[in-house]
């Protein structure tokens, strides 16, 4: 994530609240944590073509969850540092678009926010009050250092008012807890489906 995500009317998070990086399944080497989502130019996921954005395979809500959560323990047993220009050792990158990108089991090194955000063949807006496990909760606005996506998990209870998210952030890698990004008067998150969710 990003400065921005810490203030007030973005969670009230501190800057430990940042992007959501790349990690691998199978356990690897560490990699050096960055700051933020990348998307710059000179990117990999910035600079994908049209036949990067292709439908991806098909995949369980279930499976979703399942892949984000092994990025938790993957760096011999701790979560997966963050870095925006590190690719783990299962091809993806080190951020928070990466580790979606991977958890969804879709193009390496993982696409940035804006196109997870806006390429209808990837995902569909719907309404927070919509979301279900597997799907995202993006902010796509601004530069490489302020937009951000986490992995809806649960609602915390029916009132909807936060909810559990798998996220991969600055200062400290892969992360499962509580958020409420999208939910506050004027933010800047929007919820996603994906496209290749199945059931």
């Amino acid at each position: 994530m990003s400065a921005k995500h810490a203030l007030p009317r973005r969670a009230g998070l501190s800057l430990a609240a940042l992007a959501v990086g790349g990690a691998t399944l199978f356990g690897a080497t560490a990699l050096s944590p960055g700051t933020a989502d990348a998307a710059a130019p000179v990117s990999h996921a910035a600079t994908s073509t049209a036949a990067d954005v292709r439908p991806a395979a098909a995949i369980t809500r279930a499976q979703v969850l399942e892949r984000a959560a092994t990025w938790l323990t993957a760096n011999g047993g701790s979560q997966v540092p963050y870095s925006q220009s590190s690719v783990w050792s299962d091809g993806y990158r080190q951020d928070c678009s990466g580790y979606a990108s991977m958890a969804l089991n879709i193009w390496k090194p993982g696409h940035n926010t804006v196109t997870l955000a806006e390429q209808r063949n990837l995902t569909t807006p719907i309404a927070m009050s919509e979301l279900e496990p597997g799907d995202l909760v993006i902010d796509a606005t601004g530069s490489n250092t302020t937009r951000h996506v986490v992995i809806f998990e649960k609602w915390t209870d029916s009132s909807k008012s936060s909810y559990v998210a798998y996220e991969q952030r600055g200062g400290h890698g892969t992360d499962h807890r509580t958020l409420t990004y999208g939910l506050e008067v004027g933010s800047e998150f929007a919820a996603y489906r994906p496209v290749n969710i199945t059931d």
